[in-house]
């Protein structure tokens, strides 16, 4: 059955979050193509929530028909924002209290962009620990399993930025 209306609602009046969700899709097709990890991983997901909500929140086009299409200074544009040494938590924080500032209420889009935030921020992945580099802290004797990895809990957040930042330099 064809919508009554043409406004991004149906006959029922639900709203359909085409901006986030073709957002996300490109975020996801990013990752696909770079094959950096697992599809089935919640680092896939974090890398993917970080990157379309970079992309969200930036205004990428939501028309492009695949990554490869976007144009040169928006890709650019994703790598500095999505680089390690950047302040993308902030920038984050900041976007979105303007979005919501701005938006009308009840917006579909925005209220999936601040889930995907959420999730993002509140959930902790068991990771390695990226700065735990030199020697050893413990005796080989004394770790029966052998694993020597220092692994640490860490934002979804940090974990998914670096993976969406490799997804866009390999676009």
């Amino acid at each position: 059955m064809r919508p009554e209306h043409t406004d991004g609602t149906g006959g029922n009046g639900l709203q359909v979050p085409m901006t986030w969700l073709s957002t996300e899709y490109l975020a996801d097709d990013l990752l696909r193509t770079g094959d950096l990890m697992e599809p089935t991983t919640l680092e896939f997901r974090a890398g993917r929530d970080a990157l379309a909500l970079t992309m969200f929140l930036c205004g990428v086009p939501r028309d492009a028909p695949a990554p490869q299409a976007l144009p040169g200074p928006r890709v650019d544009e994703l790598r500095l924002l999505t680089a390690y040494e950047c302040t993308w938590r902030a920038w984050i924080c900041e976007r979105l209290a303007e979005a919501v500032r701005n938006a009308e209420p009840g917006d579909p889009d925005l209220a999936l962009a601040r889930a995907a935030w959420r999730w993002l921020e509140e959930t902790e992945l068991l990771a390695a620990d990226l700065d735990a580099i030199g020697p050893a802290p413990w005796d080989a004797a004394a770790d029966p399993t052998g694993d020597r990895e220092v692994r640490v809990w860490t934002p979804a957040w940090q974990l998914g930025l670096p993976l969406g930042h490799l997804a866009v330099h390999l676009c």
